[in-house]
């Protein structure tokens, strides 16, 4: 069951086929066994990048797509529905390479960007620490000036690809205060850095989150992203974004819940009908797809606009919260319609499930979100 998507040209009509066909044949066959056993896929971000899948929406200039938001979350949610931890590695490396773009001088952007860009190196985004998450001006992690750059010292929580990414968009403090936080870029293999085992999750198993350990870990001035002071403002433009690609990923998870209950609803029969055809039964498909369609259409309101280049932080948060929202009832429902069948790992419904939770939590909470949505009703 396609989703039948309005697009904004041929161009990306194309993309959306050329991401479904990679993600049928790459991803579909082995996620079951990747979450079930709780093991990276080898080589899969390499195929994504070689297929151009990585850097969609990155200008062109830097290698990247040049493809408007509004298509590149729409090939994130197709990547999601097939495989939520990846789109969601995917949603973090787009968001770790913007600093970089945005705030980044000419001189660094030509040496980092087209590796990243290229999917040759994959990112992560390093923000929250243990008793820093949705209170991100209360990180503590240090980065103290020394000869020629700064010596790193704390710890950092929550990293998807945490131990695998090729580098690190990091903030840490310079000075006290808010305005004390500064962005660098670090290399994965710099001396000094080392990480937890991985956490062991409800869901999105086959990618790790981790910890990281920063102790006199020492990276050259130039490194540093934006002016010192300048971490704080950069890292709050990069979550408006990545808030959209969870809210794609959140609608993808929803899509694939809603297609596996349909399947089921017309294959199960229950006395002598086909138990889609059961109004009880019906009208709950119904209503699971119309929260997935007004997902989708919030995370495209907010993109568009974006694109547009008009303010979208409050349409950010409302998709975001919108979509996951309706993630997890939709994925609860979809449990509900298999019955006590979904309640088994038989079926991928009770994995949706699961997944869906986390997308509530992360790039802020959703408490978070409706936080800054009521911000912005006050005159």
């Amino acid at each position: 069951m396609p989703v039948d998507r309005l697009l904004p040209s041929d161009e990306a009509a194309e993309l959306i086929a050329l991401t479904r066909d990679v993600a049928d044949k790459l991803l579909d066959p082995i996620v079951d066994e990747h979450e079930r056993t709780e093991t990276y896929p080898d080589g899969v971000f390499a195929q994504l990048g070689a297929a151009g899948l990585l850097s969609l929406p990155q200008p062109e200039e830097w290698g990247g797509g040049g493809q408007p938001y509004e298509v590149y979350l729409q090939v994130l949610e197709e990547i999601a529905a097939r495989w939520a931890a990846v789109a969601v590695a995917v949603s973090v490396h787009s968001l770790s390479s913007h600093p970089l773009l945005t705030f980044g001088t000419d001189e660094q952007k030509q040496r980092w960007l087209p590796d990243m860009l290229s999917g040759n190196r994959i990112g992560a985004y390093s923000l929250s620490e243990p008793q820093a998450g949705s209170d991100a001006a209360a990180l503590r992690c240090a980065a103290i000036p020394t000869d020629g750059g700064y010596a790193l010292n704390g710890t950092k929580s929550w990293i998807t690809h945490g131990g695998i990414a090729d580098f690190y968009t990091l903030f840490a403090r310079t000075g006290d205060g808010s305005k004390g936080i500064s962005c660098f870029l670090v290399p994965g293999d710099l001396p000094g850095l080392s990480f937890g085992k991985p956490e062991e999750k409800m869901g999105l198993a086959a990618i790790p989150t981790t910890t990281a350990f920063y102790d006199n870990a020492v990276v050259d001035s130039d490194r540093r992203i934006g002016a010192e002071g300048q971490g704080l403002q950069i890292a709050f433009s990069a979550l408006d974004a990545g808030r959209l690609g969870i809210a794609a990923v959140a609608t993808g998870i929803a899509q694939a819940a809603l297609h596996d209950a349909c399947r089921y609803a017309n294959e199960r029969t229950t006395f002598g009908r086909k138990i889609i055809d059961h109004q009880g039964l019906g009208f709950l498909l119904a209503d699971m797809a119309a929260a997935v369609g007004s997902a989708r259409a919030t995370y495209l309101d907010a993109a568009r606009r974006r694109d547009l280049g008009q303010p979208y932080s409050t349409q950010a948060s409302v998709a975001k919260l919108v979509a996951t929202d309706a993630a997890m009832k939709v994925t609860t429902d979809a449990v509900q319609v298999f019955g006590g069948a979904g309640y088994t790992r038989d079926y991928r419904v009770e994995r949706y499930m699961r997944e869906a939770k986390i997308t509530q939590i992360f790039e802020g909470t959703n408490q978070i979100q409706r936080l800054v949505i009521a911000r912005s009703l006050t005159t």
